[in-house]
């Protein structure tokens, strides 16, 4: 009952600060709609990579008729529902901007959108476009299936990238690299730093040497240039970069937990364990890890807020996540050089996401210690 009293005034205490409010909806927000990231982006391809290339680089609210083209002659079947929520979905369609269309005879003309001014007519098969599924339909119920499910006025709320991707899309998936790389390697930290930081302070002597040895030696290399070598060693890629950042992130947990732990062993209740002759593993785990939880919990909402900002940084100098998967800090590389144009939004909206989700952490870090500082 007592733990439950416990958790429940530390929740209370924390809803109560207004900042602590705001971070939690934040990343609240940014985790849901990262899971389901594919029922709210309008592009649902896989990483939102359908290419409309006489799109490129437009403003927000851009709105375009688009002409979806079978890219065979046959259109594919429905995958799994479920995997589509999660991968999104393959299209077996092309997308062609176009001003009008219109039907002659058997066949479907479009006036082809290629810049401002700028157009070329492009003709289909009306059955071809139908579909192979749809062969049995007269030629009348042909040009209304193409009017109602192939023929569709598309906006791009946050516009296009350069490549006309749409860029609202890729920014709710691209919450998803973010947040993985955050648990991942906060994850991998928190057990590293755990681990050593334990034996290091409870037992001392050579053991304590060789891991301040070990910390001291990662503390003296930039972080950023510790994250290449190891890059550098295991390859670059989605998983690679996750483990890469918690292998460097692990020092600072481990010296904060050392500290706890030598101040902890010395307390009367740990001298009595002893003496009931209670192994060390389980006075380690059972009755000193236990009483160090809120700095543990403070130092991985610091540590997730910086993974989130050494991943942001790796991808921009594209060594993080390889194209096409969207990654806040990729979006950035690829268009920093719009901030000089009349398209600046076009790196400043991810920068703007990747801000927004690191204050909510460091907020919520620094809610988190003056919760659970006893001094206060």
């Amino acid at each position: 009952m007592n733990d439950r009293g416990g958790n429940i005034d530390l929740w209370r205490k924390l809803t109560g600060k207004p900042s602590a409010i705001a971070a939690l909806a934040i990343i609240g927000l940014t985790t849901f709609i990262a899971i389901f990231a594919y029922l709210f982006a309008p592009d649902d391809t896989p990483n939102a990579n359908r290419m409309v290339v006489e799109l490129g680089a437009r403003e927000p609210g851009f709105t375009k008729k688009l002409l979806y083209v079978p890219n065979t002659a046959a259109i594919t079947e429905e995958e799994n529902a479920l995997a589509g929520i999660f991968s999104g979905t393959a299209s077996a369609y092309s997308a062609v901007p176009i001003n009008k269309y219109w039907f002659e005879s058997d066949k479907l003309f479009a006036a082809h959108y290629i810049d401002e001014g700028l157009q070329d007519t492009l003709s289909y098969a009306v059955p071809y476009l139908a579909g192979v599924q749809n062969a049995s339909l007269t030629s009348r119920q042909q040009q209304q299936f193409i009017e109602e499910e192939l023929v569709r006025e598309t906006t791009f709320y946050l516009g296009t990238d350069r490549y006309g991707r749409d860029i609202l899309s890729r920014l709710l998936i691209g919450a998803r690299v973010s947040l993985a790389v955050g648990f991942i390697a906060v994850l991998l930290s928190i057990t590293i730093g755990i681990l050593l930081g334990s034996l290091s302070g409870y037992y001392g002597g050579v053991i304590d040497n060789t891991v301040m040895w070990l910390i001291n030696i990662l503390w003296a290399i930039p972080t950023l240039l510790l994250v290449f070598a190891i890059t550098l060693t295991i390859g670059k890629g989605f998983w690679q970069i996750f483990i890469a950042i918690g292998l460097t992130m692990w020092v600072s947990a481990a010296r904060l937990i050392r500290g706890q732990v030598m101040a902890l062993k010395e307390m009367e209740y740990i001298t009595a364990a002893k003496a009931l002759g209670l192994k060390d593993s389980r006075i380690i785990f059972r009755h000193i890890l236990p009483n160090i939880a809120g700095p543990v919990m403070v130092i991985a909402a610091s540590n997730f807020a910086t993974a989130i900002l050494i991943e942001a940084g790796l991808s921009f100098l594209g060594i993080g996540v390889q194209p096409p998967m969207p990654s806040w800090g990729l979006m950035i590389k690829e268009h920093y050089n719009f901030l000089l144009t009349n398209r600046p939004l076009l790196a400043i909206v991810p920068g703007i996401a990747i801000m927004l989700l690191v204050y909510a952490f460091n907020i919520l870090g620094n809610a988190l210690r003056d919760v659970l500082d006893v001094r206060r």
